[in-house]
């Protein structure tokens, strides 16, 4: 046994003085390590009567998941009580933590208790028949399950790349080749937008490419799910605004581009900056070089020269900003300049609908009907001044809601509290908004943090879609997963449709569904696969975005604890993937996402570069870190090497 009053001596090299020895009666005296014991003797016990509570929910688990349930319930013990003074008396004995118990919790207690009970010279009993996993077993449960549910291990780097799939996907094969080629290990297909017939062509072009690539690329297909959102808005006014590009110094760089095209015509003409409808008749009688006057809608006098002409239409050029509208008179000008020729501007596209709001103004949501602004003598309640009005998509939660409530519109960019329920909707005074204001269109999400609402885990969608999805997918994502009761709703479907062995990932978007998270990945667990997505988007509006940290850390920890694969989602180089150009915080945060064992990017013009990128950056920090674990790899940079390799 070693000598404790040697290990803590002034030479041993720490800042420990023989005066702060003489006053604890030596850092390693038995008194200590025995209040230690104590307590962890006694959180050992709180874990085993939770597991032995807990035994109807771990009979519904699959064996092959039963020991990591186990360890997930040991978990969620052992984190119930404050550990942070017990962490600090382990420290000062140069023992483990259990900063990093997450995957082998009893298994990381009993280690200590073991060598406790070393030091102090008692007795110790094996007691890892009463375990789970350990420290090495319970890597291999996670790998496992990893491969299970998102394919093999990529080269190079133990993190997967996922990539939702843009609509071009279902027409263009080679989407899906550019994707794979440059690293792609999932294809996300967002149920939300497209249909069926664009699903399959979409799987079938991912596995078209994986299969000429020599590799498994997996395909997660997410649900709609009950996603609140604005409804339709009255469209704006139709008119069309032309302005040529100028640079900084007003000077015409670049004409305005107008195509003309028949009435009735919906596909445009392309490199154009907008297209309008004419009649055919005079349409044809335009030949390049013609020059059209027209009077615009402010009264300003205006002319195009006509540059392009084809079978589809033509295409005319302005040097100057010009208003259009239905009302727009067009007149062909002869070289006499003595017979014109005209036409009505028959068809312009509406302006969106769109809401402009304040702070202090007062929105109207609505179970459903078009926006409008009420007139004072409708006014709501008690109130006498006009009220913009917008529908909700699931006018259910209507009667959900109190007064006092937060609501958020557009991922968290506008904000309000709910003031009054009256009638067929409730008022929301806005109270976050830029000071010159916000606008707000049709389709923009809504959350409501401070609602208690019970909402359906599947729409009639979502049901019909999971005919599709079973056919063509490897795995379904649950959007805005709430309870158990969804989970097995869930499998149930897919029992139905003879797909019990495909994989499920618990999108937690909701506050509730973070909440619930722990019972959600034993209900997920009785299924051959599952894990779960960390939906920044919605969560961070759901739980406010200066806890978005402490709660994605807590979701890793968790899922940890349950070997469960985590998919770091929303968001991701999102500059990149749409302007080329990342900024340095999301490098960072793409860096963090090593700590989990998939990525996923968005769709953007430049998604191959976020991908190349995303690769480059997780194959360097596969070196640095390993789920929470920091790894000591040697430094190239302070020694002679290059930081670039």
């Amino acid at each position: 046994m070693l000598e404790m009053n040697t290990l803590h001596s002034p030479s041993s090299g720490d800042n420990t003085t023989t005066g702060e020895l003489t006053a604890h009666n030596s850092l390693w005296n038995e008194a200590l390590c025995v209040s230690i014991m104590a307590q962890l003797w006694g959180l050992r016990k709180a874990m085993l009567q939770r597991e032995s509570s807990m035994q109807p929910t771990l009979d519904q688990v699959l064996t092959v998941h039963r020991d990591s349930a186990r360890n997930l319930i040991h978990y969620l013990s052992l984190r119930a009580v404050d550990l942070r003074p017990l962490q600090e008396q382990l420290a000062t004995l140069g023992l483990s933590s259990l900063g990093r118990a997450e995957s082998h919790v009893l298994a990381s207690l009993d280690k200590v208790l073991g060598l406790l009970h070393k030091l102090t010279g008692q007795p110790w009993q094996n007691l890892s028949h009463e375990e789970p996993p350990g420290r090495v077993s319970s890597r291999a449960l996670l790998a496992d399950n990893t491969i299970g549910l998102l394919g093999d291990v990529p080269n190079e780097r133990t993190v997967r790349i996922m990539v939702t799939l843009p609509s071009e996907a279902a027409t263009d094969v080679g989407v899906a080749r550019e994707l794979v080629a440059a690293g792609m290990d999932v294809a996300r297909i967002n149920c939300a937008h497209d249909g069926p017939r664009q699903w399959v062509d979409m799987a079938k072009h991912v596995r078209k490419a994986a299969k000429a690539a020599r590799r498994n690329v997996k395909i997660l297909m997410d649900l709609g799910g009950p996603k609140i959102r604005t409804g339709v808005i009255a469209p704006g006014p139709a008119v069309l605004k032309l302005r040529p590009g100028k640079d900084d110094f007003g000077h015409v760089y670049r004409p305005a581009r107008l195509g003309l095209q028949p009435m009735g015509e919906h596909e445009p003409l392309p490199n154009v900056d907008a297209c309008i409808g004419v009649w055919d008749d005079w349409l044809k009688r335009l030949k390049v070089g013609s020059t059209i006057e027209f009077t615009d809608a402010r009264g300003a006098k205006r002319h195009l020269l006509v540059t392009h002409c084809t079978s589809q239409g033509a295409v005319a050029e302005c040097l100057r900003t010009c208003y259009f509208t239905p009302e727009t008179v067009l007149h062909l000008v002869h070289p006499n300049h003595k017979k014109k020729h005209s036409s009505l501007v028959c068809h312009i596209a509406h302006q969106p609908g769109t809401l402009h709001l304040k702070l202090g103004d007062r929105l109207h949501l609505t179970r459903d009907g078009l926006d409008h602004l009420v007139a004072a003598d409708e006014a709501v309640g008690d109130n006498s001044f006009t009220v913009a009005r917008v529908p909700c998509t699931l006018p259910q939660v209507i009667e959900q809601v109190k007064v006092g409530e937060r609501i958020w519109f557009d991922d968290g960019r506008i904000g309000g509290v709910i003031r009054q329920i009256a009638g067929q909707g409730v008022e929301v005074e806005i109270t976050h908004a830029r000071d010159s204001g916000e606008k707000l269109v049709a389709d923009k999400g809504i959350n409501l943090p401070d609602s208690k609402l019970d909402l359906p885990a599947l729409t009639d969608k979502d049901i019909t879609d999971l005919d599709t999805v079973a056919k063509v997918a490897d795995m379904v994502g649950l959007s805005f997963v709430q309870k158990p009761d969804d989970v097995a709703l869930l499998r149930s479907h897919l029992h139905r449709l003879k797909r019990d062995d495909m994989g499920l990932v618990l999108k937690i978007e909701m506050l509730q569904g973070f909440e619930n998270l722990p019972d959600l990945m034993l209900a997920a667990m009785a299924a051959n696969s599952a894990g779960v997505m960390i939906a920044r988007g919605d969560l961070a509006v759901e739980c406010g975005f200066e806890r978005m940290a402490e709660v994605q850390e807590e979701i890793l920890c968790c899922a940890e604890a349950a070997h469960m694969p985590v998919i770091w989602a929303t968001q991701v180089l999102e500059s990149l993937a749409k302007t080329g150009l990342p900024s340095r915080a999301e490098i960072s945060d793409a860096g963090l996402g090593v700590r989990a064992e998939c990525v996923m990017l968005n769709k953007g013009p430049f998604i191959a570069d976020a991908i190349h990128t995303l690769d480059d950056i997780l194959k360097r920090m596969a070196g640095h870190q390993a789920k929470k674990r920091p790894l000591l790899r040697a430094l190239r940079a302070w020694n002679g090497g290059d930081l670039a390799a």
